[in-house]
């Protein structure tokens, strides 16, 4: 039933993204210089696209003197002056291309570590996108419709509540939203059924010490457990494996570059670098996603310190660059007087208190009382 939910779902949101599933699974054994080949020319297609359609390309090509033609090879992506976040916040209208597009979809970013971008993004970008994903999951045997636990917030808002209920049934899913102990143990006793858990590290971490610190009785036969949005510590993946039998993996995106890596069987996260082009300078990632066609994104400062590594051939046979470790995004459980709650919850709590919403219990582990704590 759920794989028939799953492909009506794609087929009225982005039928694009069987074909992106496809090709993806298509290059996942490319050699290097195939999918170096295969960057330049979606680069070319790119920057050609953005000078012709983004009023911002246009402008700053022009102040730099240099046309789409320039760009030979991947070195020359540097003749192009990186973009930020506050450029895309600034320059939001004109960075948007003038285009006619059959559909776009909305988006936006979390704004846990600033203001919330928002930004439409074209069906191929996002076809990419959660093909990028879905691949991760078959390195695992794991379908997109498989059952899963979910490790997330949710906004309390009633309407937005009640449709993510009714979308969370629709696409298999279960989540936990809060450190209360009964709804750990109610967590606990669906993940029976689970096939792979997802969402903060710094969660399931908790969730696996409350499990082995209470001796409660677990039946799970996981097939993955994925990071994301947070650091994963080493010192989680003990506990972590111990009670589930897996440890955490991590998948490493963000909304405004698509997913990045993701990390196979064999430990290692690759790039996708059928999506994404990454430079690293001094330690910091530039990002371009290839088909960011609506908004495009190109050189962009994600923020995040990262170490490549471009050489290493990995033993699942993969040829796509290596990024060996992230550093910039940390997330930890805050600890109360009276519960724990992440801080990544903490953060976005305090956004939406900054821009307007105070006096909303819009963070569920926390209520009005226990805000002091």
């Amino acid at each position: 039933m759920y794989q028939w939910i799953y492909k009506q779902g794609v087929k009225r949101r982005n039928p694009l993204l069987p074909d992106a599933e496809r090709f993806l699974e298509e290059t996942n054994r490319w050699t290097r210089p195939e999918l170096e080949a295969y960057q330049l020319e979606r680069l070319q297609a790119l920057v050609r696209w953005a000078y012709e359609n983004s009023a911002y390309y246009q402008r700053l090509f022009d102040e730099l003197g240099i046309h789409p033609n320039d760009i030979q090879e991947l070195g020359d992506l540097s003749l192009i002056s990186p973009i930020t976040k506050k450029i895309l916040l600034e320059e939001n209208e004109a960075i948007h291309a003038t285009a006619d597009f059959d559909r776009l979809l909305f988006s936006e970013t979390s704004g846990s570590t600033g203001s919330p971008l928002t930004f439409q993004r074209n069906l191929e970008w996002d076809a990419r996108h959660r093909a990028a994903i879905h691949r991760g999951y078959s390195w695992y045997g794991i379908k997109p419709w498989d059952r899963n636990g979910y490790f997330w917030g949710y906004n309390l808002d009633v309407k937005k509540h009640w449709k993510l209920k009714i979308m969370d049934k629709l696409v298999n899913r279960f989540r936990i939203f809060s450190y209360e102990t009964k709804d750990i143990n109610t967590f606990i006793k669906k993940l029976e059924r689970a096939d792979y858990l997802e969402g903060y590290s710094s969660m399931i971490y908790h969730i696996a010490q409350k499990i082995e610190r209470e001796n409660l009785p677990i039946q799970a036969d996981l097939k993955m457990i994925k990071g994301t949005s947070e650091k994963i510590f080493d010192a989680y993946q003990p506990v972590v494996e111990k009670v589930f039998g897996r440890k955490i993996i991590s998948e490493y995106g963000a909304a405004e570059t698509g997913i990045i890596a993701f990390e196979c069987p064999d430990g290692n996260m690759h790039v996708t670098m059928e999506n994404v082009i990454i430079e690293v300078i001094d330690g910091e990632i530039f990002v371009t996603n290839l088909f960011s066609h609506s908004f495009p994104i190109i050189r962009y400062a994600l923020g995040d310190y990262v170490e490549l590594d471009t050489e290493t051939m990995c033993s699942c046979g993969r040829e796509h660059s290596i990024v060996k470790s992230v550093m910039g995004r940390i997330g930890k459980a805050i600890v109360g007087k009276k519960r724990n709650v992440s801080e990544l919850d903490v953060l976005l709590y305090f956004q939406k208190y900054r821009d307007g919403w105070r006096g909303s219990n819009w963070l569920p582990s926390i209520t009005a009382r226990e805000r002091a704590s």
